[in-house]
């Protein structure tokens, strides 16, 4: 497989680990008895702010797939991995970098290094999408 191929199973793969931590800390407040089946929301509002946060960490990951994943999808199914092998590793890197601060810390330091493995996202998906393009 492509280093675009292993990419994208890692962003999906990220996405889905983000999911079965919060579905498993879920499950652990139902089982025992903390919070109700039914009374969870989509941002886990009345949660810690640790599960908020990974609640948020998981929707930037869903929001970001159809752009990033779909770059990458483009290149696979056109047979133009030569556009986004070379950095495809670096934009799953920046991801998990993005993800990891998020669920660590909110504050302003945090948020703009957040922001700073965001942008090498936006960047390189830029870089792609011109580059597929032409």
């Amino acid at each position: 497989m492509s280093s675009t191929g292993y990419a994208l199973t890692g962003f999906v793969s990220w996405a889905l680990l983000l999911l079965v931590m919060m579905e498993a800390i879920r499950t652990h407040f139902v089982v025992t008895g903390k919070v109700a089946a039914n009374a969870f929301t989509p941002d886990n509002s009345g949660l810690s702010p640790f599960m908020q946060r990974l609640a948020r960490a998981h929707a930037n990951c869903i929001e970001g797939l159809p752009i990033f994943g779909g770059l990458l999808a483009i290149a696979i199914m056109t047979s133009k991995t030569g556009i986004t092998d070379p950095l495809a590793l670096w934009l799953l890197g920046a991801r998990i970098v993005q993800s990891t601060i998020h669920l660590a810390s909110i504050s302003p330091v945090a948020v703009s290094f957040r922001f700073a493995a965001f942008a090498v996202q936006m960047a390189i998906g830029v870089y792609w999408a011109w580059k597929l393009m032409v």
